[in-house]
């Protein structure tokens, strides 16, 4: 075991060694000139705030400005080995989810909305895509949505 770690010391000292070789080649490389310069050069005069936000025209409005979100979910949605369906209509898919004030609601196709309890924000927040358009109220979004 011992001749384990003297090989390792003795393996050691030569890469030490190797390495303060080259670093002194390296060394005799650098013209005397180089050494002098400062790494960067000193501002002359303070640096001027830069703007990096986004034109107004070009903000989104962010989560807590919102009244609430909403998408499109064609296919029927499953929760609990159960199908859901409008309680009025009997429609299962083809579903709009609207998401406001940590509630999850459903909207079928003729309009009837119901809560679903089962859903929450962050399973809203993994499936849904980015944010395509804002809208100034409820029935644009609608429409946006082709509902």
């Amino acid at each position: 075991m011992f001749h384990r770690i003297r090989r390792r010391r003795a393996e050691t000292n030569e890469m030490r060694r190797l390495h303060d070789e080259a670093w002194e080649q390296l060394e005799g490389l650098v013209p005397p000139e180089a050494e002098r310069m400062p790494a960067e050069p000193e501002p002359s005069e303070p640096a001027s705030v830069v703007d990096d936000f986004l034109p107004p025209e070009l903000r989104i409005p962010s989560h807590d400005q919102l009244d609430g979100r909403m998408m499109p979910w064609a296919q029927p949605i499953v929760l609990d080995e159960e199908m859901i369906a409008c309680a009025e209509c009997g429609a299962y898919r083809d579903w709009l989810i609207l998401s406001t004030r940590d509630q999850i609601w459903l909207r079928c196709r003729q309009g009837h909305q119901q809560q679903e309890t089962r859903l929450d924000t962050a399973w809203y927040n993994r499936h849904a895509g980015p944010a395509d358009a804002t809208h100034a109220t409820f029935e644009d979004c609608l429409r946006h949505l082709g509902h």
